[in-house]
């Protein structure tokens, strides 16, 4: 089974090597995506959800559709849309939320 930090490491990766494919290659900071964070919060949503944080910025996707319920995520949105869209993902997400460790590895980053 999946855990938050193996997704928070797979988004990290992921991230940096689309950068590294632009042409802005150059201006690519490693050390942002060090803090990466994801998290699900069941009492916050009760709809099947992510929290995502890159730095300072934090948005929440449903699990469904990936459509965004809350903040926003700059430049890195994009990114993070294009991640979801990825195999296997979605069902590690899924999989989980509906784990009965989701409320155990709920974090609440505030």
């Amino acid at each position: 089974m999946a855990t938050f930090k193996d997704l928070e490491d797979n988004l990290k990766s992921f991230i940096i090597q689309e950068q590294s494919d632009a042409h802005n290659a150059r201006s690519v900071s490693v050390a942002k995506y060090n803090n990466i964070k994801i998290w699900m919060d069941p009492k916050k949503f009760v709809q099947p959800h992510c929290f995502i944080r890159i730095s300072i910025s934090e948005a929440v996707f449903v699990l469904g559709d990936f459509s965004k319920l809350n903040g926003g995520l700059g430049y890195e949105e994009r990114l993070v849309l294009k991640w979801f869209g990825r195999m296997g993902i979605k069902d590690k997400l899924q999989e989980l939320w509906s784990s009965s460790d989701t409320t155990k590895n709920t974090e609440v980053k505030k």
